[in-house]
């Protein structure tokens, strides 16, 4: 797909856990966190998106909804989303913070249940490289 001249690929998968509005959530976020998308690029329109991916409306309005409340779009009535006017920084340091925040309980569970270092290093390695 491409937007602003930047092309950047949404996949949904339809064997992930995870419903088809967070998948265009989770992929836009991290297009504006490593810069694949800028400050003001524009998006494509709900509809637009829906008819590309072959999905509802109501899923991309959720998704679009998502990432305005995030702070990650901006919705102009009459002229469309576009990635906000936001710290880069800021977002990314929210993600470091939620990203520590699950790890400390992965690390609680996991000496709870008597798993080593080693092993929750070895778990982190393998899960970190499916979702590559």
């Amino acid at each position: 797909m491409d937007w602003q001249g930047e092309s950047v690929d949404i996949i949904i998968s339809n064997s992930s856990g995870k419903p088809i509005y967070e998948q265009i959530t989770a992929q836009i976020k991290n297009s504006v966190i490593t810069g694949s998308l800028n400050e003001g690029d524009a998006l494509p329109s709900m509809r637009l998106l829906a008819k590309e991916l072959h999905i509802s409306v109501i899923t991309t309005k959720r998704a679009y909804e998502d990432l305005e409340r995030d702070g990650f779009i901006e919705t102009v009535t009459g002229k469309g989303s576009f990635v906000a006017r936001k710290n880069v920084e800021f977002i990314r340091e929210e993600q470091l913070r939620k990203t520590e925040s699950f790890l400390q309980s992965a690390v609680d569970v996991a000496k709870l249940g008597g798993v080593t270092l080693n092993e929750l290093r070895e778990m982190l390695a393998l899960l970190y490289g499916d979702s590559e």
